[in-house]
């Protein structure tokens, strides 16, 4: 899919769904994971793929659900541990893989520089409201500038209404943000359902980024609902990946 966000001057960005891939099932079909069990030989094909899609370099990195941020080169291999990345080079897609987890890209108006982060629970809680987004920003606030001039796109993940989750989750959010509590809905016995995007624009406007697009916690971005579109591991366990990217041409 094509995100729908303003325009900017020489910015690319794609999300690719599950089909037109060579995986089989459990995979099927365009998994970009290696790490999940897939034939290496069909994850490569499936990589390729995904690049001709792009038309640039995706740099896939090895997501740990941690803080970590890095600055993508030419030089940069995939497999570099980091659940953020930016760069100003062009060509060089910035991408995030995720079954269920939430992806978001971010661009200046100017086109300067982009970047794109890895959004599972516990990197966007982070410690006391400093997490993956807000240290992703504070890598690239020098060059960005003007928080209101960037724009972020969230890309699907699991929704509001799969997203069990336990009182520990609940509390992570609300210890940097104590209006993070209404993200959460009681669930049966000391559960909650978490709404992952709303907590995500929570932390985007407290960054001072406003101009946000893309999944809004609705059915149709769901990835444990929309098993055709979306591969899912809180749905199958056993799962491939898709992926968002963005990129300066």
């Amino acid at each position: 899919m094509t995100p729908q966000w303003p325009a900017f001057a020489g910015v690319h960005a794609w999300c690719s769904e599950r089909a037109d891939g060579v995986s089989p099932p459990p995979y099927d079909s365009l998994n970009l994971g290696d790490h999940v069990g897939d034939d290496p030989e069909h994850v490569a094909e499936n990589r390729r793929r995904f690049a001709g899609d792009l038309g640039a370099r995706p740099v896939f990195l090895q997501q740990v659900h941690g803080l970590g941020v890095v600055q993508l080169t030419r030089d940069t291999a995939d497999g570099t541990q980091a659940d953020a990345c930016w760069t100003t080079e062009r060509e060089l897609a910035c991408t995030i893989m995720v079954a269920d987890c939430l992806p978001v890209l971010l661009a200046d108006a100017r086109g300067c520089v982009v970047a794109a982060a890895h959004c599972g629970w516990r990197g966007l809680a982070g410690e006391r409201g400093r997490g993956v987004l807000e240290t992703l920003w504070e890598a690239i606030a020098p060059l960005a500038g003007d928080a209101a001039q960037v724009h972020a796109w969230l890309g699907p993940c699991i929704g509001p209404d799969a997203f069990e989750v336990g009182p520990e989750v609940r509390a992570a959010f609300r210890a940097g943000d104590a209006g993070a509590a209404a993200c959460f809905r009681p669930h049966g016995a000391g559960k909650f359902l978490a709404d992952l995007p709303a907590l995500a624009r929570r932390r985007l406007a407290a960054l001072g980024i406003a101009s946000l697009h893309g999944n809004d916690g609705t059915a149709a971005w769901c990835t444990v609902a929309n098993a055709s579109r979306f591969f899912s591991h809180r749905r199958d366990r056993v799962s491939g990946r898709f992926a968002a990217a963005i990129w300066r041409a």
